[in-house]
Order: C-alpha cells, then structure tokens, then sequence
C-alpha cells in the first residue's frame, strides 16, 4: 500500500477509512481526513475552505467526479478532479478525466486521459477586489 510523503502535504488527520472490501455506491461528504482502500461508484466532496484531504491508495477505485482541496492519488478515477489546493499522484495513479488543480506533482508512471487545468487559489480574487477601490479613488484625485 502506498502512502503519500507527509512532509510535502499540510495533511488533515485522516478520520474516515474505505476499506480494501467494501464498495460504496453513492456520493461521499466530508470534512478531515478520507482514506479509500476500496471502490467508490459516487462523487466524493469536501468543503472548498477546509484542509480536507483524500487519499486514494493503490487498491482504490472511485467513479464519479472529486472536488477536494488536497488529492493524494496512487488508485484509478474515472471522472474529473478538482483540488483547489494541491494534487498529488503517485507513479499508479491512472485518471481518466481531467485534472482541475492550483499545484500539481506527479510522479513517472502516473497517467491522466484527459485535460491538466491550472486554477489560481481563491485568495486572488480578494486582491483583485481590492485593488478595485484603489483604481477608483486615484481616478478621483487626478481629475480635481
């Protein structure tokens, strides 16, 4: 079974387990720590705002789309993955869909059938809102 270098991820603990036999059909929503050993036919989600993680190992399968901030990979998914944060795969990971992701390590041997999309973390949008007043106000001062 494969685990991911905890030094490189800030990880949640890890509170809900999949084990190796058991399938779930069904979506899955979480807050913490998600371990899959096993299949899962369903979306899995988690809250954008949290430190949420997913570890999907070897033996793991899921069908459906993700949408958790920290994805650590090394199983096959069949839909796409959205990780606000980070994405990890391991040298088995196999995706067949496409990879929405603000950082991205990958390892030689993973694969990905689909599209690698970059997204900026949230924070970006607050700058820019902020920069908006700024704008305005010297438009103001330059027109007196």
């Amino acid at each position: 079974m494969w685990s991911g270098n905890s030094n490189k991820m800030k990880t949640a603990k890890v509170e809900t387990i999949i084990g190796q036999n058991t399938e779930i059909s069904g979506d899955i929503t979480f807050r913490g720590g998600l371990h899959i050993d096993g299949k899962v036919k369903g979306n899995i989600k988690a809250e954008d705002d949290s430190d949420s993680i997913l570890i999907l190992s070897e033996e793991g399968a899921i069908e459906g789309e993700v949408r958790v901030p920290n994805v650590l990979l090394n199983g096959q998914v069949v839909g796409d993955v959205h990780a606000s944060d980070r994405v990890e795969l391991a040298n088995r990971a196999r995706i067949e869909g496409s990879v929405f992701y603000n950082l991205l390590e990958m390892e030689m041997g993973a694969a990905i059938n689909g599209n690698l999309v970059h997204q900026n973390k949230k924070e970006k949008r607050l700058l820019e809102y902020q920069s908006k007043p700024d704008v305005v106000d010297s438009n103001k001062t330059s027109s007196k």
